[in-house]
């Protein structure tokens, strides 16, 4: 039997980081720190890194409330993806 490969998870694939990298940019260009944007969240500012860095994996309702927060359009985010 062959080598199983195993996939990378889903926040290694490159879209993805291509999205946490303009989620960061977005946060940064804002003036927002870590933990200012995580207040909008109610969560500890761990919340944020978690998702800046890879480790939590953001959901779209999460998504929408970041872009918001930042004074961004969540439409104008995913039309510079390019998956």
């Amino acid at each position: 039997m062959g080598k199983l490969r195993r996939r990378p998870k889903p926040q290694h694939d490159a879209a993805y980081i291509q999205l946490r990298e303009q989620l960061k940019a977005m946060r940064v260009k804002a003036g927002l720190t870590q933990v200012q944007l995580a207040d909008v969240f109610d969560r500890p500012h761990t919340f944020v890194h978690k998702v800046e860095s890879g480790d939590r994996r953001i959901d779209p309702v999460e998504f929408t409330r970041w872009c918001r927060a930042c004074g961004i359009a969540p439409g104008n985010v995913l039309d510079k993806l390019k998956p």
